[in-house]
């Protein structure tokens, strides 16, 4: 482990954690970290050590250049932490990486180690996967956890999964035997349009992790961001027959599904949100700017341009749903939650 700074003193930390990968469609998960450290300006304390965890030809480092020295960025996992004021100040520890390529179960332990350490009251870890889910629609966003107590106190879904499963639900393993209140919020990507970004399913899992840990989150420019994507989206299946007759095939599929939950519960979720941005809330920091090693230079590059959505035809269902710990057992990725 690489010690960047003293571990700090923190306020009722919560860990919020997202890994680029497998459990990460449309880099949703991976760039919802990004944006709180960003906006809260994150300050990094500590990374793992690169090599007792990634192999170097699947993940490999990056030479640049600083002033005309050349430095190397490791494909790591680093935590930085942002203080929220207000009248009850509290900790965010964030933590931001890419899923490991070996030894997952000592990762997990690391990152435990911390979180002990710290004092962490709950771990929230982000993910996305595909589904047969509309672009036009509210994206689903699922809660599920491992622990029933908590499952019922915070109306979370209790996973029952089966099969493969990514770093996600094995840190959310490994926080349950550990006594650690771990929760996975899950929003799913619509599989025909599954190419980075996707902001609008980012700014879908900030909604809902707003809502479980009842902190106002700053959002920037991702609500017009979401809508210039779904105009995008909208104009490319317009040109395709095909893609714009599937489309209307899973909003009446979705659409039907909801009907009988278009209940107040959604309602009051909105308008509840809609209150607390009216009437502020704490969204601002008070902390340091990123070290060096926290710069979002370690993420991959990714395509930043809007592509054409893929045919109709579904892929694997090993794709569709990536770490299956966010199905709710209908293998959609969509979820009674929203």
């Amino acid at each position: 482990m690489i010690e960047l700074e003293g571990v700090p003193e923190l306020i009722d930390p919560v860990m919020v954690a997202a890994f680029e990968g497998w459990n990460d469609a449309g880099d949703a998960a991976s760039t919802a970290v990004a944006h709180l450290d960003r906006e809260w300006k994150g300050e990094v304390f500590a990374a793992l050590d690169a090599e007792d965890y990634y192999d170097f030809q699947v993940n490999r480092p990056t030479v640049w250049l600083d002033g005309g020295v050349r430095r190397i960025t490791w494909p790591t996992t680093r935590l930085s932490v942002v203080r929220i004021g207000g009248e009850k100040p509290r900790d965010l520890v964030l933590v931001r990486g890419i899923e490991p390529s070996m030894r997952w179960r000592s990762f997990c332990n690391e990152l435990l180690g911390f979180a002990h350490e710290l004092g962490v009251e709950m771990v929230v870890i982000l993910g996305a996967l595909l589904g047969d889910t509309p672009h036009t629609r509210p994206v689903p966003v699922s809660g599920v956890t491992s622990d029933p107590d908590l499952a019922r106190t915070m109306d979370l879904e209790e996973t029952r999964y089966e099969g493969p499963t990514g770093i996600v639900g094995i840190l959310q393993e490994a926080c349950t035997h550990a006594g650690v209140p771990a929760v996975s919020l899950w929003a799913a990507v619509p599989h025909y349009v599954s190419q980075p970004p996707n902001p609008k399913a980012t700014l879908a899992l900030l909604n809902r992790l707003e809502d479980l840990i009842d902190l106002r989150i700053p959002l920037g420019e991702l609500p017009e961001d979401a809508r210039a994507w779904q105009v995008g989206v909208d104009q490319l299946a317009a040109e395709d027959s095909e893609v714009a007759e599937y489309v209307r095939t899973l909003e009446e599929a979705r659409d039907t599904a909801e009907l009988p939950e278009a209940s107040g519960e959604a309602i009051a979720r909105e308008f509840e949100r809609y209150l607390r941005r009216r009437d502020g809330g704490p969204a601002q920091a008070h902390g340091g700017h990123a070290t060096e090693g926290g710069d979002s230079t370690y993420l991959r590059d990714t395509a930043g341009g809007r592509t054409r959505p893929l045919k109709p035809p579904r892929p694997e269902r090993e794709s569709r749903s990536e770490d299956g710990d966010g199905e709710s057992g209908s293998g959609s990725g969509e979820s009674s939650e929203d």
